[in-house]
């Protein structure tokens, strides 16, 4: 049986080599660098996981290992149709820029970092002249200091998107689902810009993807800690994609504070599209999967699923503002998997290294067996 059958047997893993390249080395936050979390080492303890002998804490191996599927590459029609040219320009440009300009020795910085960001508070109301200094244009795209471009990252971002769409071929072709080892992470990418260690939008990218594929209704369930504004913005003004998401509540002074909340249902076609079900930091098991079931019963109908697996909610992740067990998560997959619908998996955060293996096998897991 060759690989791709195997995958389409059960849940197999597409992965790159290039989603390592992407080192961001480390984040500006409120002001301070601090070391990233987001790292390739990622990348090599989730494939440890799914497809070696053993993997993560949990001391146990699983059903064996699963089918590894190399990504393919793919061209940018998909693409285009969820993030702006500009935006793709940009990043694809900017590591070149940047390593051409000053900066390695004007401040010793190898990764674009914005510093400078035109919101209306500073237009207040006049026309602005665009900025033609490097380091002033990063932040029209870029939204926060946390994300940053270095050596690498144009590589690892598209890379990621083509395991989305390889793992919605393989759906395609007949699997019940795909496992996209997505890395960077995706869902806090919008169509004109990029922030919360999110570049392009992966998740996103896959539901087009199955649309193309003959789908008519796909559902997005993003379980990831933090709201997938990103993903919410995609689908906003569309009834073709449902979006929902349980959440750390963004009142609560969590990223990305100004989205994520109840009262956000989309507008126009995509009016009662986006159910977003924000919850209190610390939330354990019980709150959490009941808002999961919530979802479930929200997605049910369509014709395939992309789930935003998020391994950050655990309750022994260092960005962790709930406490969510192995065990939540597999009973996750559960509710999820009992809907029946073909599924496309993607990842998102997660950042205990040790852990992180013992999660994704769990969910995985329970959606198989529910």
């Amino acid at each position: 049986m060759s690989t791709q059958e195997q995958a389409v047997e059960r849940f197999g893993v597409v992965w790159s080599p290039d989603t390592r390249l992407h080192d961001p080395r480390h984040e500006v936050w409120v002001g301070t660098p601090t070391p990233a979390v987001e790292v390739p080492e990622r990348v090599d303890v989730l494939l440890e996981a799914l497809t070696g002998d053993s993997g993560g804490d949990s001391g146990s191996a699983g059903p064996g290992p699963r089918a590894l599927v190399e990504a393919t590459s793919h061209d940018d029609r998909v693409l285009r149709r969820v993030h702006e040219p500009g935006l793709l320009l940009a990043l694809r440009d900017l590591e070149r820029r940047w390593a051409a300009g000053p900066y390695a020795a004007l401040v010793g910085q190898d990764r674009a970092v914005p510093y400078f960001f035109a919101t209306p508070a500073l237009l207040a109301g006049m026309p602005p002249t665009p900025a033609r200094a490097l380091h002033a244009q990063v932040g029209e795209r870029c939204y926060d200091t946390m994300t940053l471009v270095g050596p690498g990252t144009w590589a690892a971002v598209r890379a990621a998107v083509d395991c989305a769409l390889t793992a919605v071929d393989l759906v395609a072709a007949g699997a019940r689902g795909a496992y996209a080892l997505c890395r960077p992470p995706g869902h806090h990418a919008t169509p004109g810009g990029y922030g919360g260690s999110c570049y392009l939008n992966n998740a996103a990218v896959a539901a087009e993807a199955l649309l193309d594929a003959g789908c008519h209704t796909v559902s997005v369930i993003d379980i990831d800690a933090h709201h997938g504004n990103g993903t919410q913005a995609a689908f906003w003004r569309r009834g073709d994609v449902r979006y929902g998401s349980v959440h750390v509540d963004p009142a609560a002074g969590w990223f990305p504070h100004v989205f994520g909340h109840e009262s956000e249902v989309g507008e126009g076609s995509g009016t009662g599209a986006t159910l977003n079900r924000p919850v209190p930091e610390g939330t354990e098991d019980g709150r959490w999967l009941a808002e999961i079931v919530r979802l479930a019963a929200f997605a049910e109908g369509a014709d395939a699923l992309v789930v935003s697996l998020g391994l950050d909610a655990a309750v022994d992740d260092p960005e962790a503002p709930l406490a969510i067990t192995h065990d939540g998560y597999r009973l996750a997959g559960e509710i999820l998997g009992g809907l029946g619908i073909p599924t496309v998996v993607v990842q998102e955060g997660g950042y205990h290294l040790p852990s992180l293996g013992s999660l994704v096998r769990a969910y995985l897991e329970g959606h198989e067996g529910a």
